[in-house]
């Protein structure tokens, strides 16, 4: 359990240079002991976040948007939707007013990752000055195509732009299970100083200055679990899952490279970590929505009214990549799917008919 040992120094003592970065935001302004939180989002990973955030001793208000779920979770101190079994820290507060989160050292956004930019843009008035927002989505904006610190730093200019990603599931994290996850931002003097006040013995962050890395891993990572799951509810064996995983790998590689995302980075835990999780489990959203639609399912009955945030990603991705001239050859099989050019098994298919090349 060495990994998961960490010694809670002082966060007023582990940022030593503060300054000013070039988006406009004054980390010295910040307050550095970030004592109390302010998490959006009360689903299953909002919710994981904030128990987490109160274990670790912070001040914490989990915000919805509705009010009778709030009530039930304040006095059952239980998430019976998303959580049911996981008990609440006895600390945490709720709150359906934006007007709650005035306080808030930091703000930890856990909505979806298509409604990023509105839940940011609803934040106006509402939050500390330079208070830092942690993104705990995984996706890229359609349309836009704006990673989401992108979004945050356009929609909330003056609040730096955090990234908070990894292989976890929202059940183990609230649970207090061991897990290790990548906090990024631009400053890593900041994402050092939010990853010691948001640590517990069991919840373990590693933190980097290579925003895009983490959150290009957290993307991408989402497509290639269609995929497995697609393969593994096809019945192809897991000979064919493990290529899929490391082919997938690849794609996301040239694609980090294509978008200036460190090797190390896609390496670690937020790219190579998060991939082999989530596509190999049935906890993973991205991967049960793939397996239903291996079995036959439509894209309807295999969302099973639960978001898989990967196909929202999927095409975004591959306009990206066609744009940039990567080849994802995967990522582009998952589009194509899900806009109805290809079935299943012409999917499977038309990789299995690329024409041989070198590993590399």
């Amino acid at each position: 359990m060495s990994l998961f040992r960490h010694r809670m120094d002082s966060v007023d003592e582990s940022v030593q240079n503060p300054c000013i970065r070039d988006n406009g935001v004054n980390v010295s302004a910040v307050s550095k002991s970030f004592q109390t939180i302010a998490v959006l989002g009360a689903g299953s990973w909002g919710t994981a976040l904030a128990n987490t955030a109160a274990r670790a001793g912070r001040r914490v208000t989990l915000w919805g948007r509705n009010a009778s779920a709030l009530q039930a979770m304040q006095t059952t101190r239980e998430n019976g939707r998303y959580l049911p079994g996981v008990e609440l820290h006895e600390s945490l507060q709720f709150t359906t007013s934006l007007d709650g989160l005035k306080q808030a050292d930091a703000i930890l956004s856990a909505v979806p990752a298509q409604a990023q930019r509105a839940a940011a843009s609803s934040l106006k008035g509402f939050i500390a000055e330079g208070a830092p927002i942690i993104i705990c989505a995984k996706g890229i904006e359609r349309g836009s195509h704006r990673f989401m610190s992108e979004v945050i730093s356009e929609a909330l200019p003056g609040h730096a732009p955090v990234m908070l990603s990894g292989p976890s599931f929202a059940d183990d994290v609230a649970r207090g299970l061991p897990t290790a996850v990548t906090i990024a931002a631009e400053d890593e003097s900041l994402a050092e100083a939010l990853g010691l006040a948001l640590a517990t013995p069991t919840f373990r962050l590693y933190h980097t200055s290579d925003l895009r890395g983490v959150e290009i891993g957290g993307a991408a990572k989402n497509v290639l679990a269609i995929a497995c799951g697609i393969a593994s509810g096809a019945g192809l064996g897991a000979s064919a899952n493990a290529a899929l995983i490391a082919r997938g790998f690849a794609e996301l590689r040239r694609f980090g490279a294509a978008c200036g995302a460190r090797p190390e980075t896609l390496m670690g835990l937020s790219g190579l970590g998060d991939l082999v999780l989530t596509c190999g489990s049935a906890q993973s959203r991205n991967f049960a929505f793939g397996f239903a639609l291996g079995k036959g399912a439509g894209l309807a009955e295999a969302s099973g009214g639960k978001l898989a945030e990967g196909a929202l990603t999927a095409p975004v991705t591959a306009e990206m990549a066609r744009a940039r001239m990567v080849d994802m050859p995967i990522c582009m099989a998952v589009e194509a799917l899900l806009d109805g050019r290809l079935d299943v098994r012409s999917a499977i298919g038309s990789l299995l008919a690329r024409p041989q090349k070198s590993e590399m």
